[in-house]
Order: structure tokens, then C-alpha cells, then sequence
């Protein structure tokens, strides 16, 4: 059994609010316990509601995504936010991931697989969409971007710049083990490992910070 996902959909458009509930209404583990036109009292809104998931947009009147967001995360015992949005531009979704997003999708997402993003995320899975994953990646491997590695990234011992950078990738612990031939259980130790070494929260922060400090030697190594 799933654990129930009682989830909070924030969008200015009562249209895509309709068009989600719509979607989502009849899923057994999905519970909508409300809805908001922007992140005005929202905090509020989630510790009445015990909302644990959160879709966010990013551009809305009043207080944004972004800044909604900060204050969610803020909050003694926080939601999971994903960002639904129509806008990929790089420096939105690294300031989204900054501000404590668990994941980042497009609005054209197959409604298949947004309700499967929930899930993840609902589980403790951050998720990218395929397109904002391989913006990311392009990012941080683009020619003449590279830096000297930042002195945490250097406290991390081989096998772990491996599992980070398969994680950066976005692979899951399973396919992290397959292509290591490591087994799972080694793949979440080492995980472990660099969310203590590096002080982030999840993977994707892990992703966040080979990004701000590209290593001048490949990782695989």
C-alpha cells in the first residue's frame, strides 16, 4: 500500500487547476486537499490542510513559485514541492532547485508520468523531466565551463564521484549499481556518504553542486 499523497495544487489559472484535478481525481493514493491562485498564505494553507506534496507554478501574482517555495521548506515539518511550469529556462530551474524543489516538470508532462512523478517524489525521489534533466547535464559538461573542483567535492573518495556523478545523471540506485557493478546496498551507502560530506538534502542538490563545481578531471575515473 501507498502511502496517501495529500497534495496541494498552486497555479493562477483555474484552468490548469481544473484540468489537474480533473487528471488526478480517481487515482486511489492521491488525495487533492486543496488549492491556491498564487503562494499567499500558503504555509498557512499546508499546516491546515496536512498537504505533504505541493505542485507549484512559478509565475504568479503576488508571491511567486520561487519564493513560496523558500517558505514552504522553512516549515518545521515541510511538504515535498514539485515544479509544474511552462518556462525551462536553466536559471529557473537551478533558482527552483535552490529554493528546496524535490522536482522540476514541464506542463506538457504525459499525464502518466506527472502522476508517476508524484509518487516519486511523494517517496523521497526527487524528479527532473527528461528535457530539464538533459538542460542540466548540458549545462555543467558544456566546453570551457569547466573549473577547478570546489574543496568538498575533493573529500569524496572514488567510488563515491562515481555514484554522484551517475546520480547527477539521474539514474536511479538500481541503474547506478548495474553500470558500477556494485550492489544497491553499496550505492546508498555511498549516497549517504556524499550528502554528509557535501551538507545537501537529497540528489538533487547532489546534481546542484557538480554543477557549481565542475570537476577538470572526469569523474569515472
Amino acid at each position: 500500500m501507498r502511502e496517501e499523497i495529500r497534495l496541494l495544487i498552486v497555479d493562477d489559472e483555474w484552468l490548469v487547476r481544473a484540468g489537474l484535478r480533473t487528471m488526478l481525481t480517481g487515482q486511489p493514493d492521491i488525495t487533492i486537499v486543496g488549492e491556491a491562485g498564487d503562494g499567499t498564505g500558503l504555509a498557512d494553507l499546508v499546516i491546515e490542510t496536512a498537504a505533504n506534496l505541493v505542485l507549484m507554478d512559478i509565475r504568479m501574482p503576488r508571491v511567486n513559485g520561487l519564493a513560496a517555495t523558500e517558505a514552504l521548506r522553512a516549515l518545521p515539518d515541510p511538504p515535498h514541492v514539485i515544479v509544474l511550469t511552462t518556462f525551462d529556462s536553466d536559471n529557473l530551474i537551478l533558482r527552483s532547485l535552490r529554493a528546496g524543489a524535490s522536482g522540476f516538470l514541464l506542463k506538457d508532462t504525459p499525464p502518466a508520468d506527472l502522476i508517476e512523478a508524484l509518487r516519486k517524489v511523494a517517496a523521497g525521489e526527487p524528479i527532473l523531466s527528461p528535457t530539464v534533466l538533459k538542460k542540466l547535464i548540458l549545462r555543467f559538461t558544456e566546453p570551457g565551463q569547466h573549473r577547478t573542483p570546489a574543496a568538498e567535492i575533493q573529500r569524496l573518495t572514488v567510488g563515491e564521484r562515481r555514484v554522484g556523478t551517475a546520480v547527477a545523471r539521474g539514474l536511479s540506485n538500481a541503474e547506478i549499481a548495474q553500470e558500477l557493478f556494485v550492489s544497491v546496498a553499496t550505492v546508498k551507502t555511498h549516497i549517504s556518504h556524499i550528502l554528509e560530506k557535501l551538507n545537501v538534502d537529497n540528489r538533487v542538490h547532489i546534481a546542484l553542486l557538480l554543477h557549481d563545481a565542475v570537476f577538470e578531471e572526469p569523474l569515472q575515473r
